[in-house]
């Protein structure tokens, strides 16, 4: 296996609501080449899923929608919600591998318009949910979760306001790509329970540190030391930051922070 299965469980639910399997993937960054780990993706259906989870930046190459909807085609039969990241919009370009030793610049640099269009229509003719600045609601084992989502914060595309306002539902899902704090503090605000997010590659190089390592970036406002893994906001809303499979091809290394995929057991309070 040549990514790390994270596994969390948090007592969510409703007393009397029984249970629901998440799986949460993130910064695929899916080329032709990357036959091993189109072949890890193809074996998440087995971990049966009831919701599956994609905090975006499935593409990395001109040809990337048709390897990202043949990796994904078993998980695309469960229902699914999704948001894109900067690199479905644009192809990279290259940029000093040594920017991972850095803080984020501001300075955005993209390469070649993506056929993101395509992709997304096929997702949906699959059933699954985009909520690129949009919200909704899913039905899955009989519980009720009010979901929404941001576009791309990394590339300024969030608009909170289109989805603003008090939860519903049983349970309530955040989904966003760059975890920038004014999109974490909205969904907060508002009492999501849950948030998922990507889009920091867990730092993609961190340093070993006292208990394990340390990241040195997150690639936006979030803090080094929240780049992967289940912490909480204020107390209230629990935020999952995936570490993410990829990486992009201008910087094909993972240092001390291995891929990774989480799967939650939401439970009864």
């Amino acid at each position: 296996m040549a990514y790390q299965l994270r596994q969390e469980s948090l007592p969510l639910l409703p007393s009397g609501t029984g249970q629901i399997r998440i799986l949460h993937f993130s910064d695929l960054h899916l080329t032709p080449s990357r036959k091993r780990e189109i072949a890890d993706i193809k074996s998440w259906a087995a971990l049966k899923p009831d919701l599956v989870i994609s905090t975006g930046d499935f593409l990395a190459h001109r040809d990337g929608v048709e390897v990202a909807l043949n990796a994904l085609n078993e998980l695309l039969d469960i229902p699914g919600l999704y948001v894109f990241g900067s690199n479905d919009y644009y192809g990279p370009r290259f940029k000093n591998p040594l920017s991972y030793l850095k803080s984020d610049d501001g300075e955005r640099r993209v390469g070649e318009k993506l056929p993101i269009e395509q992709f997304d229509s096929e997702l949906k003719k699959r059933g699954w949910i985009n909520l690129n600045n949009s919200r909704s609601s899913i039905k899955i084992n009989g519980i009720t979760i009010d979901v929404r989502g941001t576009d791309d914060a990394h590339l300024e595309l969030d608009d909170y306001k289109k989805v603003v306002g008090k939860t519903s539902g049983d349970i309530s899902i955040g989904v966003t790509h760059a975890p920038y704090k004014r999109v974490l503090d909205a969904m907060e605000q508002d009492g999501l329970d849950l948030i998922f997010a990507g889009h920091t590659h867990g730092g993609q190089v961190r340093m070993p540190w006292f208990g394990g390592s340390k990241s040195l970036t997150t690639n936006c406002d979030l803090p080094n030391w929240r780049s992967r893994g289940l912490t909480k906001i204020d107390n209230q809303s629990y935020l999952n930051v995936s570490a993410g499979m990829g990486y992009s091809p201008f910087a094909p290394f993972r240092i001390f922070c291995p891929s990774e995929v989480s799967l939650f057991l939401l439970g009864e309070k």
